[in-house]
């Protein structure tokens, strides 16, 4: 039996005698299904297309439509890079970051408050501001689109500001939001605002980004 055939089993099993699973612990088990799938399913596909893919002198991406039970589906899109499906999750796990431990830094960071509030301000009018500055930082994120500034590549302390992989060392400052990814909010409200602006500005988007 697989790791995923024994994950799929546990939940029938709790199903079926009564077992009613809590909402942290049926997260746990989709992040779980989905590490399974990246480590053990896609290099598997990936070993089986790549050979039927060689003769392709082109960028292509290619859209595979899974139903259990029934018929894949596999089409091609016609856009040219995979950052431009913005819903499309991105399977290939960042790696862990390296972190020195028992050293100095060269440059202090500032100190994390998260007592001061971020206020928001989109082109449409849209206002998000929360009481606690990683709320207003992480749904700002989520509605410009998680794969848009993911695919910036703006980290902090060298973990990805949008990242599919939990760092051993920040994770828990790492907040979950949709497609098993994580935004990193280890950061002071001022450095959340550059960021912020640093994002708008790389993308285009006129934001107010306000810290009060």
């Amino acid at each position: 039996m697989t790791k995923l055939e024994k994950l799929y089993s546990i939940i029938e099993n709790s199903r079926e005698v009564g077992v009613k699973l809590s909402k942290d612990v049926l997260q746990q088990v989709s992040e779980l299904e989905e590490n399974i799938i990246k480590k053990e399913i896609l290099p598997i596909v990936t070993q089986n297309i790549e050979p039927a893919l060689k003769q392709v002198q082109r960028e292509l991406v290619l859209v595979v439509d899974y139903h259990p039970g029934e018929p894949i589906s596999v089409s091609l899109s016609r856009k040219a890079n995979i950052a431009e499906l913005i819903d499309a999750k991105l399977l290939e796990q960042d790696p862990q970051v390296e972190h020195r431990d028992g050293t100095k830094r060269r440059k202090p960071i500032e100190r994390i408050n998260e007592k001061s509030v971020l206020r928001v301000t989109f082109p449409d009018g849209t206002v998000i501001e929360d009481k606690k500055a990683k709320i207003t930082f992480t749904k700002t994120i989520q509605k410009i689109g998680l794969m848009r500034v993911r695919n910036l590549g703006i980290a902090f302390c060298g973990v990805p500001v949008v990242s599919n992989t939990l760092d051993k060392k920040y994770g828990k400052t790492q907040v979950p939001v949709e497609g098993g990814l994580y935004v990193m909010t280890h950061s002071s409200t001022h450095d959340k605002k550059k960021m912020l602006d640093k994002i708008a500005i790389k993308l285009g988007i006129k934001l107010i980004v306000e810290e009060i």
